[in-house]
C-alpha cells in the first residue's frame, strides 16, 4: 500500500506535513526552523549553533531526566539536531505510542528555552570542546578548505560553529541578540513540522495541531539573499548562480548518475584503467538559486589526472546530450526503492526539507537543463547508459530446486510480511595470508557495494580477527541478487582488484577509530607478519577452499528460501556450524595507534548469557547519569556515551569517552566513581526497556543484527525469553552485578590510544 500524505498550515503559521506509512514499525518527527548560522548576526559566529545546544538542557517544565533526549533514549529511539547555513533541524524516532510524548517535549523545549547565564557558560565549554576536535580533524578541515573557494564576502567562507572567543556571553548586546534570534525565528511562520508513522493521518494531524500550537503565531521572514559566490577556479568544485527553482533536486539526479558504478559510465571507465581509488560527489551549499558542489576524485599514483578529468567532463557532456526522459525514468526507480527502504526518520526529514523521494517534475527538468548549461561539459570518451540495475528488480530470481545449505540457519524472527530480509555469511580464515586476500576482495567488491548503497541496500563486507563476514539487508529479491553477485566476485575477483592499492581513508576522530578496532581487540587479534609470496588465483582458491563458513537467514518466505538456495550454491569453503566466541578472563589494556591528539578510551565489560538481562537494564539506567556527569557537569568532552553492545557474539557494557583535557587515568577514575554510586531500579524504565525487545517495536535491521549476534554467541534466538528476564531483574541483581564489576573477577577490556598508565584502579 502506498504512503498517504497531507499538508496544511496551522493558525499560527506553522506548516505541517503528515505521512501515513502502514509498513513502518516506528514513528518520527522532524522540525525544520527556516533559519541557520548565516541568519545570525555576523558579530557573533556560532550563535545559532549555540542556541541549538541550549535547547537540550533542562527547563522548569522539563528537568534533564525527563527531557527529549532522555525520553527518546529510554525508549531505544534516536534523537539529534543540526544547524546548517539557512536552516536548523531537530528530529527523533520512537515507537508509535511514544510520538505524542516526544513531540510535546520537542515543542516545549524550543518554546521555553532557559537562557540562564550559568547554563550558557557550561554549554559554551562544550561548544569549545567541539571546536577543538573540529580544528584537529582532517576531514572537517578539508571541508572547510573547500568552502574557501568562494568570495570572502559570502558568509559561506566564514566560521560559524562558535567557540569560547566568539560567544561573548558577558556582553549585553550578545544576550539581546541571542534572545532576539529565538523570538524572531522560533515562531510558527518559520517552522515546518513533519510527522511520519503507521498511525492514520487524522491521528497524526491531531498530535501535530495540539503540540505545534505551542509556538507563537508569526509569518515567514524573508532570508537575506547572499552575495555572489564568485568561486575561485579550483578543480572539481562547481559553483552556480541564478539557477531556477528545483535546482537542488536536479543536482541530486546528477549526483546519482555520477556515482553510478555500472558498466558504461565514468567510474567503470576509470576502474578499467586501474586509476580509481575513491570517488565522492557531494553538495556543499544550496540557497536562493546558488549551488556549490564538489567531486572528490582519488586516483592511483600512475593515473593521468588530466585524462581522468577529461573523462569526467566527457561523461557530463554525454549525460547532457542523453535522453533526459530515460535519465529521469531510471532515477524514478531508484527514488522509489529509496523511499521503500527509508526509515521513519529518513522519511520525516525528507518531508521537512521538501526533498521528496521522487523523480524530477517539470520544473526540476528545467532546472536540470540550466544546471547542465552552466557546467563545463565536453565531448570526450565512449559512453553508454547502463542497463537497468538488477538490484532494483522486486521479483525473485529463479530457483534451482536445490536445498538450502545446512550451514545456513533459518530464523523466523522477521516475518516475511515485513518485506525485509537479511543474510549473514561468516568465514573462518586461519591462513596468515588473509589480510592480503582481504584487500583483494574489498577492491573487487567495491563496485557492487557502491551499487547496493545507491539502491538503498545494506551490503557490507568486514573482517575481524580470523573472520570475514558478508551482511546484506533489504528487500528479499535484492538481497538474493546482491549475495549471488557478491559470491561470484568472492570466487573470482576481477583482474584490476589484484593491482589496485588500498584507498586512503580520511582519519576518523580517535573515539570512532577505537570503535572500529574494538572487534579485533575483543578477538585478541594481533598483527601478524605477512608471508612474502606471490598471490595468484590458485593460491587464493586454496585458501578459500580451506575456509569454514556458516550463516543465518531471516525474513524469507518459502519461495525466497528456494531462490536463496540457488544463489548460495557457489559459496566458497566448507559449511560448518557456528562456534562459540572465545572466552577470556581477567582485565587487560590494549593500545591502538590512531590519529588525533585527544585522549580516547573504550571500556568494555563482557557478561555471560545469564547476566545479560541485568546488564542491559544496568546500561539502560546508567545511560543518562553517565552523560549528565561526564559531559554536562564535568565537561570532559562532547564524545561521551554508554550502552549495552553485542560485538562478535560477545555482549556487555560499553563506555566511551574522548576528552581534550582529562587523562586516561582520570577518565577511568570518573567511570569508577559513577559505578560506585550504583543504580536504582526504576520499574517504569525496566518496563520500557523490555518493550524494546519485541519484534514489532524493533527496526528490521536492528532485529536482524540482534538475532545474528545471539546466533554467534550460540544462544537461543528468543526475544520473549529476553523480555521476561529483563522484567524479572531485581535491585539485588543490579547490586550483585555492580559489585562483581567493581570488586570481583569480571573480565574487562580497556582499549585506548595510549599505553597503560601506572596505578589504575582496576
Amino acid at each position: 500500500m502506498p504512503d498517504a500524505s497531507r499538508h496544511l498550515t496551522l493558525a499560527n503559521g506553522l506548516h505541517l506535513t503528515l505521512r501515513h506509512a502502514p509498513r513502518l514499525k516506528r514513528a518520527a518527527a522532524a522540525l525544520r526552523v527556516h533559519a541557520g548560522s548565516h541568519d545570525a548576526p555576523e558579530k557573533w559566529p556560532g550563535l545559532a549553533h549555540f542556541l541549538e545546544h541550549l535547547f537540550f538542557l533542562e527547563t522548569p517544565r522539563l528537568p534533564h531526566n525527563d527531557g527529549l533526549m532522555r525520553y527518546v533514549q529510554a525508549l531505544g529511539g534516536q534523537v539529534n539536531a543540526s544547524t546548517r547555513e539557512r536552516s536548523t533541524d531537530f528530529f527523533f524516532e520512537v515507537p508509535p505510542a511514544a510520538l505524542a510524548g516526544g513531540l510535546e517535549r520537542l515543542c516545549q523545549m524550543l518554546v521555553e528555552v532557559d537562557l540562564g547565564m550559568q547554563r550558557q557558560q557550561r554549554e559554551r565549554e562544550v561548544i569549545h570542546a567541539e571546536f577543538i576536535a573540529w580544528s584537529r580533524n582532517r576531514e572537517a578541515q578539508r571541508q572547510f578548505a573547500l568552502l574557501q573557494s568562494v568570495s570572502a564576502q559570502h558568509p559561506l567562507s566564514g566560521f560559524h560553529a562558535g567557540n569560547r572567543f566568539t560567544l561573548t556571553l558577558q556582553a549585553p548586546a550578545f544576550q539581546r541578540a541571542l534572545a532576539l534570534f529565538h523570538q524572531r525565528f522560533y515562531q510558527g511562520g518559520q517552522i515546518t513540522l513533519s510527522l511520519c508513522g503507521p498511525q492514520p493521518l487524522d491521528d497524526l494531524q491531531r498530535l501535530g495541531t495540539q503540540f505545534a500550537g505551542l509556538f507563537a503565531a508569526g509569518q515567514r521572514i524573508p532570508q537575506t539573499p547572499p552575495p555572489a559566490l564568485l568561486a575561485k577556479q579550483r578543480p572539481l568544485i562547481f559553483a552556480h548562480e541564478h539557477l531556477p527553482a528545483g535546482a537542488e533536486q536536479a543536482l541530486r539526479l546528477l549526483l546519482a548518475w555520477l556515482g553510478d558504478s555500472r558498466p558504461g559510465g565514468l567510474l567503470d571507465a576509470l576502474r578499467q584503467r586501474n586509476w580509481l581509488q575513491g570517488f565522492k560527489a557531494e553538495p556543499l551549499y544550496a540557497f536562493a538559486g546558488q549551488l556549490l558542489w564538489h567531486i572528490d576524485l582519488q586516483l592511483s599514483a600512475d593515473a593521468c589526472a588530466e585524462q581522468a578529468h577529461a573523462l569526467l567532463l566527457g561523461w557530463l557532456g554525454f549525460l547532457q546530450q542523453a535522453d533526459q526522459h530515460q535519465l529521469n525514468a531510471q532515477y524514478a526507480r531508484l527514488q522509489q526503492r529509496r523511499e521503500q527502504a527509508a526509515s521513519p526518520l529518513e522519511l520525516a526529514r525528507s518531508d521537512s526539507a521538501g526533498e521528496p523521494f521522487e523523480a524530477l517534475d517539470g520544473q526540476g527538468q528545467l532546472a536540470l537543463k540550466a544546471l547542465f548549461d552552466s557546467l563545463p561539459c565536453r565531448d570526450h570518451g565512449h559512453w553508454r547508459l547502463p542497463e537497468a540495475d538488477a538490484l532494483l528488480i522486486n521479483d525473485l530470481p529463479p530457483a534451482s530446486g536445490r536445498q538450502l545449505p545446512a550451514a545456513v540457519a533459518v530464523c523466523d524472527l522477521l516475518p516475511a510480511s515485513r518485506e525485509c530480509a537479511a543474510l549473514y555469511l561468516r568465514w573462518h580464515i586461519p591462513s596468515p595470508l588473509r589480510q592480503r586476500l582481504q584487500h583483494i576482495i574489498e577492491q573487487a567488491l567495491r563496485p557492487l557495494l557502491e551499487r547496493a548503497e545507491r539502491a538503498a541496500l545494506q551490503l557490507h563486507f568486514s573482517a575481524a580477527g580470523e573472520y570475514w563476514q558478508l551482511r546484506c539487508v533489504g528487500l528479499p529479491a535484492a538481497v538474493i541478487r546482491a549475495i549471488g553477485q557478491a559470491l561470484r566476485v568472492l570466487a573470482a575477483p576481477a583482474a584490476n582488484a589484484w593491482q589496485t592499492s588500498p584507498p586512503q581513508e580520511p582519519a576518523a576522530i580517535p573515539i570512532r577509530a577505537l570503535l572500529k578496532q574494538l572487534p579485533d581487540a575483543l578477538l585478541g587479534s594481533d598483527s601478524e607478519p605477512q608471508p612474502a609470496c606471490t598471490i595468484d588465483q590458485q593460491l587464493f582458491d586454496a585458501v578459500l577452499q580451506q575456509a569454514r563458513w556458516h550463516g543465518l537467514a531471516l525474513g524469507f518466505d518459502d519461495p525466497g528460501l528456494r531462490a536463496l538456495a540457488a544463489a548460495l550454491q557457489g559459496c566458497p569453503g566448507e559449511g560448518a556450524t557456528a562456534a562459540a566466541p572465545p572466552a577470556w578472563q581477567g582485565r587487560r589494556w590494549a593500545q591502538a595507534n590512531v590519529a588525533g591528539s585527544e585522549n580516547a578510551l573504550l571500556l568494555f565489560c563482557p557478561l555471560p548469557p545469564a547476566r545479560q538481562a541485568s546488564g542491559r537494564l544496568l546500561a539502560h539506567l546508567l545511560q543518562g547519569p553517565v552523560y549528565q556527569r561526564l559531559r554536562v557537569e564535568l565537561q570532559l568532552g562532547y564524545a561521551v556515551f554508554s550502552a549495552f553492545r553485542q560485538i562478535e557474539g560477545c555482549a556487555g557494557l560499553l563506555f566511551g569517552v574522548q576528552s581534550p583535557t582529562a587523562s586516561h587515568a582520570e577518565i577511568l577514575g570518573h567511570l569508577h566513581a559513577l559505578l560506585e554510586r550504583g543504580a536504582n531500579l526504576d520499574p517504569a524504565g525496566r518496563q520500557a526497556l523490555a518493550e524494546q525487545f519485541d519484534e514489532p517495536a524493533m527496526a528490521n535491521a536492528e532485529a536482524a543484527e540482534w538475532a545474528w549476534q545471539t546466533h554467534l554467541a550460540t544462544q537461543p534466538v528468543d526475544l520473549h525469553a529476553l523480555r521476561r528476564s529483563i522484567l524479572n531483574t531485581q535491585q539485588a541483581d543490579l547490586d550483585d552485578l555492580l559489585r562483581d564489576l567493581l570488586h570481583g573477577q569480571s573480565p574487562w577490556l580497556c582499549l585506548a590510544n595510549t599505553a597503560e598508565p601506572d596505578g589504575l584502579w582496576f
